[in-house]
This record gives structure tokens, sequence and C-alpha cells, in this order.
């Protein structure tokens, strides 16, 4: 049990000194995605047969003096997941990829005993082997802030955490800043907050300090609730004690003795993992009271969110902890002024809270000298789609949608043509190739009508339909909706009815007026940001793609061939054998024909299956 600062500083030097003793390190990804995949047992086998060859094998670090070992480590997500399970090998820095459990023995062998590479294990492009992580493409136009510990340190360890230099920015702000210098610092660095709406940190956290009452909450939102984002779960996951120091400074700053996390249930690995956490933290004594004898007492409590997307609003949020349903407010009072339990509360996200211990211990100025003026850091971002290179990703602000996609990303599967990129998730906007070049801040995107939101990237190639992207959206705002306010509740379901009719073949003439009609009066008068921001992905896309929609409504087409209403099916009398099997795979009898002449569809009784498209030997069956 730590009693002092001085306690803190001995164990951070005792550890740090063991860490340097692991001569060789194995860090398996233990990440949700590769542990899908296998990485736990990939872990296991590892430990196995290093004992088997009588290697001293280390799990957890040790602080007594010992001999030179080999550190096995479950880290966090390594980023690059659609190259998974990962085993990166220190100190080399070797990164193997799409690890199979066969493939332990060989990693042992040649690697840990021999000290060669596994060729087959290395990534790839075009036939050149890139051995060392850093080099990879992915990795190496990336500038890791946040993400810097996950896939580099046990994420389920307190002591490795501490050897590395953690709770350090905890120690300064206690012993050595007042709560208005901690919030100074914040303030001079433009921290924006990561959560979307992007509102000055430091600001936030002056407005809770300045509040006369005497009881103060810090609150984490780590719902996450975009789709195909994992950037804060990531976080949770990989290093949970970085959030957690940064909320804990947060507390010191704004004068809270207690911080919340608000992390849906659908992520039982991360409510582990901060479980673990926490418990570690208290144990060793920097949570609780009178921690490292300042007089400072802090704790945490966790609560498990059910899934609904409205919950990622402030007001909703700390009503769900409170027990109650999860709705929006009518603003003013702010969460700043009434938030949790009716008290001042600072609200910020997983990531925003991961970049407060940097800021204090590098210094504002640090923290500035990355991306642009008024959107400094950097900002983590979940790649996926049509992409080559789908994972965790995390560059400087200001970083351009070109160099995300096609330089990190690798291009486009297939090498089809870039046709459009979602980003910030069912709030956010479609960006087109003209934006390609758009630097990716705050101020930036709002300018075309797109946000940064969460941070979830979803890259589209041509084969995907625009007025489908919309309709999803919509549907699955419409189905988060608390149904509070009028607007939301019945405004988004006359949008998804008309999006579901075109989609169907059964637009009109003046759909497409009505949708930005809708759009306007929603945006308008929605009460939280959700409703306010709910029409963007259909608005983006109708600015972008009117051809799109006209084509569904005029010309009963999708042009992407993916609204299966809309595709009519033919037989090439020239390329039809009469071979029958479309007719015998057809469920509702629509296909007719003698054997060894040409068949024919009739389109009255197609019901547009696709069935014998697949059942075609010879692609006789045609889509138009």
């Amino acid at each position: 049990m730590l009693s002092n600062r001085q306690d803190l500083i001995e164990l951070r030097e005792a550890y740090s000194a063991s860490i340097k003793l692991q001569t060789r390190k194995i860090l398996v990804c233990a990440g949700t995605g590769c542990v899908a995949g296998g990485s736990l047992d990939i872990h296991d086998e590892l430990i196995r047969l290093i004992e088997e060859r009588g290697i001293k094998c280390s799990v957890e670090l040790e602080k007594d003096p010992h001999d030179e070992t080999i550190g096995v480590k479950k880290s966090g997500c390594h980023g690059f997941c659609e190259m998974g399970p990962l085993v990166r090998i220190e100190p080399e820095g070797i990164l193997y990829t799409k690890v199979k459990l066969s493939d332990c023995e060989d990693i042992v062998n040649q690697t840990i005993v021999e000290g060669k590479v596994v060729d087959r294990l290395v990534y790839k492009v075009e036939g050149k082997p890139y051995i060392r992580q850093e080099d990879i493409p992915f990795y190496a136009k990336q500038h890791r802030v946040v993400l810097e510990h996950c896939g580099h340190i046990d994420a389920t360890s307190i002591l490795e955490y501490i050897a590395i230099g953690g709770y350090e920015a905890f120690e300064k702000a206690l012993f050595e800043m007042e709560p208005v210098e901690i919030v100074n610092e914040v303030e001079e660095s433009a921290l924006r907050g990561r959560g979307g709406g992007g509102f000055p940190t430091g600001r936030k956290w002056r407005q809770v300090l300045n509040q006369k009452e005497p009881v103060h909450y810090v609150v984490c939102n780590g719902d996450e609730g975009d789709p195909g984002a994992f950037m804060d779960r990531s976080i949770m996951e990989g290093d949970p004690h970085r959030m957690l120091e940064g909320m804990m400074i947060a507390g010191i700053a704004t004068g809270s003795h207690e911080g919340y996390i608000y992390v849906r249930a659908e992520y039982p690995m991360a409510v582990s993992r901060l479980e673990n956490a926490i418990k570690q933290a208290r144990e060793i004594g920097l949570l609780g009271k009178n921690i490292l004898g300042s007089g400072f007492d802090f704790d945490f409590h966790i609560n498990k969110g059910a899934g609904a997307f409205v919950c990622g609003e402030g007001s909703a949020l700390t009503a769900s902890i409170e027990g109650k349903r999860g709705m929006p407010r009518v603003k003013p009072p702010r969460t700043v002024e009434k938030g949790l339990f009716e008290k001042p509360t600072v609200l910020n996200n997983v990531e925003t809270y991961a970049n407060v211990p940097k800021i204090i211990t590098k210094g504002a100025a640090w923290y500035k000298s990355i991306g642009p003026e008024k959107s400094p850091g950097t900002k983590a971002f979940a790649l996926t789609g049509n992409i080559q290179n789908t994972g965790l990703i995390e560059v400087p602000m200001g970083t351009t949608l070109r160099e995300i996609i096609f330089d990190i990303g690798g291009g486009m599967k297939g090498d089809k043509p870039f046709k459009a990129v979602q980003i910030g998730g069912p709030s956010g906007g479609c960006l087109i190739t003209p934006n390609l070049d758009l630097p990716l801040d705050f101020d930036s995107l709002k300018q075309v009508g797109a946000m940064i939101g969460s941070g979830g990237l979803v890259v589209m190639d041509e084969s995907t339909c625009m007025v489908e992207v919309a309709r999803f959206f919509m549907n699955f705002t419409q189905n988060e909706s608390c149904g509070k306010c009028v607007p939301c509740r019945e405004g988004t379901k006359r949008m998804l009815e008309i999006l579901e009719r075109i989609v169907a073949g059964n637009g009109k003439e003046g759909d497409v007026e009505l949708l930005l009609d809708l759009a306007d009066t929603i945006s308008s008068t929605a009460l939280c940001g959700l409703g306010k921001t709910a029409a963007m992905p259909v608005v983006s896309t109708i600015k972008s793609f009117r051809d799109e929609y006209d084509a569904h409504i005029i010309d009963k087409k999708c042009p992407a061939g993916q609204c299966k209403k809309l595709i009519t099916y033919v037989i090439d009398p020239e390329l039809c054998k009469g071979c029958s099997k479309c007719a015998r795979n057809c469920p509702v009898e629509a296909i007719s024909g003698e054997i060894k002449s040409p068949f024919t569809i009739d389109t009255s009784k197609c019901i547009k299956c696709g069935a014998c498209l697949e059942n075609c030997n010879f692609g006789a069956v045609k889509e138009v």
C-alpha cells in the first residue's frame, strides 16, 4: 500500500528496472477482435512451449531482483484488425500477422530461440515484407498519443503501467499544481471533446470548478453507440489506467471526489478490464481516502448501459446512471451546472480523458504542436468498409481523407473506385472525391455539412447504394429515438417510410423535396443532439448523389444494383443452354421453357430472390 509520494516514485523506479530485465517480450493482442480469432489460446500455447524448452518465462512483472526473462503479455488492441490475430516481438519490433495456434512452435523455435524471423507470418505488400511493425504503411503515418501503449504493455497490469510512467501526471497534479493551474493547462492545450461535439475541455472543467455547490462529479461516457466505432472500447480494453488517470486529474481540477464510468454492457471485456484496473488502483493505494497522504479522496463507480444510442447524450446518460429512463432534458441548466444527481458535473468521453495525462506531463505547448491551431492533438478513428486495411488508427488532427484511405488504409478493396466515406456515424455525413484533400478537424468538416463524431469512418466503393446507406442510418436513428420529442419521434419515422418506399421501387416525384423539408424541421426543433443531427446522412447523400435518388424514383433503377426490388432478371437466349436448372431452383415457378431451348422469366411472378443468377452455370441470367 502506497502511503506517500515517495512510495510511488520508488515503486516506479523498481518496476522500471524490472521491465528492462525482460530481454524479450511477446505481446499477444488481447483486444476483442483478436480474442475472437483465438489469441488467448495462442498466448497460453506460447507460454507452454517456452516453459517446455526450459526458458524462464514471466507473465507478471516481478519486483524482486531476478534473472533475465521472456515476458509473455496480453496486450491491448494493436489496431491492425484486418490482419489479426497479431503477435509482436520486442525488442526487435517484429509483428506477426494472422497467427494460428499451429504457428506458435515456429515463433518459439525460430524467433525466440534462434533469433530468426518467420517469413510467412510477416506482413507483405506486393511481395515486399515488412518485418518491423513501425515500418508497415498502416502504422508509418500514424501518430499515437492516446493509443501509444495499446499493443505495447500488459493491459491487465497496473505495475507495468506505473513502470512506463503511469500515474506520473496524477502525481504531478496532486502535489505540484493547484486545481486552477490544471484547468489552465488543459484550457491552454486547446483540447476539444473527442466524443463528437468538439467543445473545449478546459472551458467545461472551469465551469464546474467555478460552481459554488460543494459536491461535484466526474463522469466518463464510454457508451460509444455509433455503428462501426470501437475507439473507446479499445482504449478501455488496452490501456484502462490511462483513462482512469485522466478522470482522477479531472477530479483534482474540479473538486470532485467520485468518478462514474458509463460503459455499454455489450463491451464485457472493457468492463472486466476497467473493474480489474480500479481494483488494482484501490489495492495499491491510488484510490480511496487520503491518496498518497495528500488529503485527496477519489473513487470510481461503473455503470453498465443497455445499449441505447440516446444515452450518449449528456443529460440522458446522467439520467440512466441515476436509475431513470435515459431521456434528454431541456437545457439550460447544462450538465456543468446540474448534471449527475443535480450536481455540477464534468462529462467527457474516454478518448478525451486519455489525452489528459500527457498534457499534464509534457505541457500544453507540446500538445498544440500536433495538428492545426484550433483543433490540436490527434484523433483515433475506426477505419472500416470497402478498404484494404481495416482497423483502429490514430492520426494528427488535420490529416486528409486521402492519406487515411490510400496511405494508411491501403486503398480500396479490389482496386474499385472510391465513392464516399461516411464519417460521424448516424449523426455525420458523406464525404466524396472532391473532399479527399479536406483536413479532418472539427471546423473544416462543419463547413461541408459533416462532423467527426466519435470517429467512425466507413469507406464505400461504387457497389454501394447511397440511398440504402441513408435508409440504414435513418432506420438506426429511428429505432434509437427515445420518443420524448415529437420532431424526432415522428419526423424520423416519416423519413424512414419515404426512404423505404424509394428503395422498394415505389418512390414518387416530390419525395426528395419532402425529405429535405422534414430534415430541416427535425434539425431545427428536436430536443437533443440525436434528433438535431438525425437527418444529416440523408441530407448529405441527397446533396452529393441526387442522381441516385432520381434513378430510384423516376427510372425505377438502382445504379449500384443493390436494391433487390429494383432489379429485373432476364435470360440471355444467346447464352442459355436450356438446362432448366434456373427453373428447378425458382421458388415461385416464374421461369419456364423447354429443355435445350432458351428459358424465359415472367417478371410479374419474379420475387427477385436471385436464385436463378446463383444457379446458372453459363452466365445467361442477367441483372438489368
